[in-house]
Formats: C-alpha cells, sequence, structure tokens
C-alpha cells in the first residue's frame, strides 16, 4: 500500500460513529493497513465521549495483532482559539488533531483564521484537521505559513465527498498547492466513522494530484516516518512502536 497510516478515525465512543476500536484493528489487519490513530472527538461535541475516555487510552496495547495504534483525539477548537481538553490529559495522547466543529457558530474568515493560528502558536496541535471546511472559511496562505514556521501538518481530509463537508474539493486542492509551494507537513486522514472505511483516502489522491502535490511530505507513507514525525513535535518515541517497525525500515 502506498499510504500505511491513517491519522484520522473515530469509533463508537462518539454516537454518530458506528465501529469499535477492536473493529478497525481487524480491518487494518484485513486491508494492510500498519498503523492507525483513534481520534474521537473532544468532549465540547453534543456527543463525544467523557474526557476520561482519553486519558484511559492509556490501556490500549501499543501493538495490537501486528497493528500500531496511536491514542489521539480530534480536539475542538473553542471560541477563546483554546482545545477543549485539558493539558494533564492531552500530555498523555501519542497525537493531537485540532479542527473548528459544531460546538464554534462560523463567524466569518478574518476571525477563524485567528483561532487556528491561535491554536497552531500553542505548541498543542499536531495535526490541523480538515482545514478546507467550507463552512469554516479561512485565509489558507496565513494559516499555512504559521503551520509551516511551527511545524503542524496540514490535513487533506477524505471524507469530503463522504459526510458534512460536501463542496469542499476545490478548497482542499488550493490547500495542496499552497502546501507544495511552502513545504509543509501533510498528513492524510480518511476521518472514517466506520471501519471499513479505514485507509480509504481516494479523495485525498484526487486532491494531492488535481494540486500536483508529491508525496516526499505526506506523513504517512509509512509508520516510521509518522513516528519521526511526532518525535520532531517534542512527544516521546514511542519504544514499542520503534522497536516493531525498525526491522522493516
Amino acid at each position: 500500500m502506498r499510504f500505511q497510516v491513517d491519522l484520522h478515525t473515530h469509533t463508537v465512543a462518539c454516537s454518530h460513529a458506528y465501529s469499535t476500536l477492536g473493529e478497525y484493528v481487524e480491518q487494518a489487519v484485513d486491508t494492510g493497513i500498519a498503523m492507525f490513530a483513534t481520534t474521537d472527538h473532544g468532549p465540547t461535541l453534543a456527543d463525544a465521549p467523557h474526557k476520561w475516555h482519553f486519558s484511559n487510552l492509556t490501556v490500549v496495547p501499543r501493538i495490537i495483532r501486528n497493528v500500531a495504534v496511536l491514542r489521539g483525539i480530534e480536539a475542538n477548537i473553542t471560541e477563546d482559539g483554546a482545545l477543549d481538553i485539558e493539558d494533564y490529559i492531552r500530555e498523555k495522547l501519542d497525537i493531537v488533531l485540532a479542527a473548528l466543529h459544531s460546538n464554534y457558530t462560523p463567524t466569518n474568515e478574518k476571525e477563524h483564521t485567528r483561532l487556528l493560528i491561535k491554536v497552531i502558536e500553542s505548541g498543542k496541535v499536531d495535526v490541523l484537521a480538515h482545514p478546507g471546511a467550507r463552512l469554516y472559511p479561512i485565509d489558507y496562505e496565513e494559516v499555512l505559513a504559521c503551520a509551516k514556521e511551527h511545524n503542524v501538518a496540514i490535513e487533506i481530509n477524505a471524507s469530503t465527498s463522504v459526510n458534512a463537508r460536501f463542496g469542499s474539493h476545490d478548497n482542499c486542492v488550493k490547500i495542496a498547492k499552497i502546501a507544495a509551494r511552502l513545504g509543509n507537513a501533510v498528513s492524510l486522514g480518511s476521518d472514517a466513522h466506520i471501519a471499513s472505511f479505514l485507509g480509504c483516502f481516494d479523495e485525498s489522491i484526487k486532491v494531492l494530484e488535481d494540486a500536483g502535490l508529491g508525496y516526499e511530505n505526506v506523513i504517512n507513507t509509512s509508520p516510521a516516518k509518522v513516528l519521526d514525525f511526532l518525535e520532531s513535535r517534542g512527544h516521546a518515541p514511542i519504544k514499542e512502536m520503534r522497536e516493531y517497525f525498525t526491522p522493516f525500515q
């Protein structure tokens, strides 16, 4: 597989998703996904899991049936430009995605841009999720320049034509073109809400192709590349995963 890692998935811990963590592992085994991140929505969404869900992710084994599972969250950006998860919980996680969601009522491009830049500059987010969402227009140049400066990956979301973000493809192409020019780290996320969609990057690949963005800056091409990125962000090395994947590098 060209992309061995999926960094954006949701389980039944959110009631608008339909698969368990175990079912994602089974799907990964069946399809050749070597690593995925479980990133349920932060607790301010109406049907999101309690914050204890995230602090208790430490019980999830690092490797299950030869599949690496990253412990993560898709945090919600609040109206004051913060994340909806306390630092003591966030610091237990392997990866933090962040995005504007329905907990925040859309305002205007200038304000959305300000919030995203504030979150990026906080150092608390690793991946900016679905920045091309049409409901939350932003200044792409300004946000991606800030993300590049602070080593935050920009997501090319694969659910653009699948669920609530219809009509965002052209926005994502604009983002990908800027990312190609600036050299941003790029993350592909299926944004799967059911296990059968794990690793389905067809929409993301269309965006990359339409934008002329190569794969050199895409971190999903191998588990080692993801681990390198997370360590470059200041996360502690995940010893079990390093030891497991080193022979395959």
